[in-house]
């Protein structure tokens, strides 16, 4: 199956992000280009030691890893242990990796590659909160024609926040690079809370990653056993959300989701309402369209590729 997709993740692993990485390197219609790290999730000494320890799971030792932002553009990083566990991907006993970061900052790959490559090649794939994306942009502006499309997790609309009442993690710890990506002119696919809500990880669900019998299956199974206990507590659902891998899922199959092309703006001025992706689903403005907004997934069709796919490892 030839290459169809380009991408580069950028990513704070974090289980649900090591599960995006995962479906991505089972999947030959995409060619990796590079995996890029930033805090988050939990610090980023930690996000760029998950990436690696992921890829070595995958078998993929060749994936390039690179590390980038220490912490967000303005405000200082808020990070998330109490979802994530203190390393961000507990739950599993993974070992210590053994392939090495890239000794080039993450933010200068992003910007090298999308000058290399070809205008229009490469789509971007944000998991966590959105600070090398920005400083790349900042510092290049000429790569933001060249990008094919940004395909990321972040933001709630009618699902609210999770961080805050108004704000979703990844926006919510960097709303100023947020607002740089969503401000760029680059065509964005948004997976909000909307969709990811609606993605729930049952037992049923997580049972199935297990009967694949193989080392990816387990650890997925542990990890996603780990990181559900948090929103099951919080919700009261049976399982919890699985937002990131949604982002790889679109590029595979875009018929498991549904939206609209929206505005979206992010607030980074109220203490209040700090990361609100601003959604202008009902076109009440006259602001420019600037994102596709998805708001529904089709969960059973998205289990059944992930299954597949991370079976292949």
């Amino acid at each position: 199956m030839p290459t169809s997709h380009k991408i580069i993740i950028d990513t704070d692993p974090g289980q649900d992000d090591a599960v995006a990485i995962l479906l991505a390197l089972a999947s030959p219609e995409i060619e990796v280009l590079g995996i890029t790290a930033v805090a988050g999730n939990v610090p980023l000494a930690l996000t760029e030691k998950n990436a690696r320890k992921i890829c070595e799971l995958a078998g993929k030792p060749q994936t390039r890893v690179f590390a980038g932002a220490i912490r967000p553009l303005v405000r200082p990083l808020v990070t998330a242990e109490e979802v994530h566990g203190k390393t961000g991907l507990n739950g599993p006993e993974l070992p210590e990796p053994t392939m090495q970061l890239v000794d080039e900052h993450a933010v200068d790959f992003i910007v090298r590659t999308l000058m290399a490559e070809a205008p229009g090649t490469v789509t971007l794939c944000p998991l966590g909160p959105l600070t090398n994306i920005a400083l790349a942009m900042i510092r290049e502006p000429r790569i933001a024609p060249r990008i094919k499309r940004i395909v990321l997790m972040g933001g709630g609309f009618f699902e609210g926040g999770n961080v805050t009442p108004a704000a979703e993690f990844n926006i919510y710890v960097d709303p100023h690079a947020a607002d740089v990506v969503f401000t760029s002119g680059v065509p964005t696919v948004v997976m909000p809370l909307d969709v990811t809500h609606k993605a729930l990880t049952t037992a049923k669900r997580i049972a199935a990653f297990r009967a694949l019998g193989t080392r990816v299956g387990t650890a997925t199974a542990e990890m996603l056993e780990f990181f559900e206990r948090f929103d099951e507590g919080k919700y009261g659902t049976d399982g919890g959300p699985l937002h990131d891998p949604c982002v790889i899922a679109y590029l595979l199959k875009p018929e498991l989701f549904k939206g609209r092309e929206c505005n979206v703006m992010v607030e980074t001025a109220s203490e209040l309402t700090m990361g609100m992706t601003v959604v202008d689903w009902w076109g009440v403005t006259k602001r420019p369209k600037n994102a596709l907004v998805m708001r529904d997934i089709d969960h059973d069709g998205f289990f059944a590729l992930l299954v597949e796919r991370l079976g292949k490892l």
